[in-house]
C-alpha cells in the first residue's frame, strides 16, 4: 500500500533555523524520503552539511539519477532545478528561473505531484514572495498533503502566508511540530490516485524542456499578455486558473507570480534609471573636459558647451531624484557615490 512517504519542502530566507528543527525531529526510521529546495542561487551552498548535522537522517546534495531511498534528505544544488521521476529517481535541471529563482520550490513541487501524487506532502516555509504557493496548489490538485509554517512563527512570513491564502492547506504548523507531522503521515495509506490534470502536465513539459511545441501547450493553458519576460524579453502568457495567485509565464520557460514579476519589474526599472543616471553624469563631464579644451580656441562654443553640461547636471538632479525616492538611510553611503561631475572630478 502507497504511503504519504515523498516529502517535499521549500524555503528561502529564514528558512535554514525551521528546516533544521525538521531534521531534527524526524525519527532515524523515517520511512519517507526528504527533497528540500532552499533558494541559494548560483552560490555555494552548506545547507547539506548544516542538516546533516542536524539530525539522524542522512543528508546529502542531489545528483543527477540518484534514487530517492526512504530515510534520507536530498537537497537541490546550486543554479539547478531539482525535479522527481517515477521510479524514485532524481533529475536535475538548469532551466528556465521560476520566480527569479534556480533552484525554485514550484518545478519540485510540480514534478512531486505528476510523478507520485497522493503520496507527496508539501511544505511551504520561512521566504519572501510566493514561490511555492503555484507548486502546493499541483500537489493538491493530485491528491497530495499541503503544510505551511504558521506565518506568525516564520521569520519571513510571506511565503507561508501566500500559500495559506491560496491552497487548502492541510495542516498549518509551527516549525517545531511540523517534523512529528511528517512522521505520522509518512505510515499513513496515501489517498487512490488519479491523472494529473492536463494543465499541469503541459506547463511541467514547458518548465522542464520537453515540451515540443511551447507555445501551442502556453496557447492552451493561458493567453499572451502585453507584459514582456524581465529575463529574456519573450512574450508572457497569463496563466489561467481562478484559485490565484496571478501567474505568467514565457515560451522559454522563465516563470513569474503577479508580486515576483512586479518585484522583478521594479528591479529591473531601478537599474536602468541608475544606468541613465551614470551615462548623464560622464555626459556632463565630458562636456565640461571639452569646453575646457576650447575655451582658448572659441569661447562661444566652449559658452554653448558649458550651458549643455549644465542642462545635462539639471538631468542627473531629476534622475538621482527618481532613483533615491523612499531610500532608507541604510542607502546614504551608496547615493552618496552618485554626485555632480566636474571638469576635474565627482562633487556630491
Amino acid at each position: 500500500m502507497d504511503r504519504c512517504d515523498i516529502v517535499v519542502i521549500g524555503a528561502s530566507a529564514g528558512g535554514l533555523a525551521v528546516l533544521r528543527k525538521i531534521c531534527a525531529g524526524l525519527p532515524a526510521d523515517f520511512p519517507g524520503v526528504v527533497l528540500v529546495v532552499q533558494h541559494v542561487g548560483a552560490h555555494r551552498s552548506m545547507l547539506a552539511e548544516l542538516l546533516d548535522s542536524a539530525g539522524p537522517l542522512p543528508a546529502r546534495i542531489a545528483s543527477a539519477g540518484a534514487p530517492m531511498r526512504p530515510g534520507c534528505v536530498l537537497v537541490a544544488p546550486p543554479d539547478q532545478h531539482l525535479l522527481v521521476e517515477p521510479g524514485l529517481r532524481v533529475r536535475l535541471h538548469r532551466g528556465p528561473k521560476e520566480n527569479h529563482a534556480r533552484p525554485a520550490v514550484d518545478p519540485l513541487f510540480r514534478s512531486a505531484a505528476i510523478a507520485y501524487g497522493p503520496r507527496v506532502v508539501g511544505v511551504v516555509l520561512s521566504g519572501y514572495l510566493d514561490d511555492g504557493t503555484a507548486g502546493l496548489q499541483a500537489i493538491k490538485a493530485c491528491g497530495g498533503h499541503a503544510i505551511v509554517q504558521d506565518p506568525a512563527d516564520a521569520e519571513q512570513p510571506g511565503m507561508p502566508s501566500n500559500a495559506q491564502a491560496h491552497v487548502a492547506v492541510d495542516a498549518v504548523l509551527p516549525g517545531d511540530a511540523i517534523a512529528a507531522q511528517l512522521a505520522r503521515l509518512a505510515r499513513q495509506a496515501a489517498r487512490p490516485a488519479g491523472p494529473p490534470p492536463d494543465a499541469l502536465v503541459r506547463e511541467q513539459r514547458i518548465s522542464n524542456g520537453t515540451s515540443e511545441d511551447t507555445m501551442a501547450d502556453l496557447d492552451r493553458i493561458g493567453s499572451p499578455d502585453r507584459i514582456i519576460c524581465p529575463d529574456c524579453g519573450g512574450v508572457l502568457w497569463r496563466l489561467g486558473g481562478s484559485a490565484g495567485p496571478t501567474r505568467f509565464r514565457c515560451h522559454t520557460g522563465h516563470a513569474f507570480t503577479l508580486q515576483s514579476l512586479a518585484h522583478e519589474q521594479a528591479t529591473r526599472a531601478d537599474e536602468a534609471v541608475w544606468r541613465a543616471l551614470r551615462a548623464v553624469h560622464e555626459r556632463e563631464r565630458l562636456l565640461r573636459m571639452l569646453a575646457r579644451s576650447l575655451e582658448e580656441v572659441s569661447r562661444e562654443e566652449a559658452q554653448r558647451l558649458l550651458r549643455e553640461a549644465e542642462h545635462s547636471a539639471t538631468h542627473a538632479r531629476q534622475l538621482l531624484s527618481i532613483a533615491t525616492a523612499g531610500a532608507g538611510e541604510h542607502e546614504l553611503p551608496r547615493l552618496a557615490a552618485h554626485g555632480r561631475a566636474t571638469d576635474t572630478g565627482w562633487t556630491p
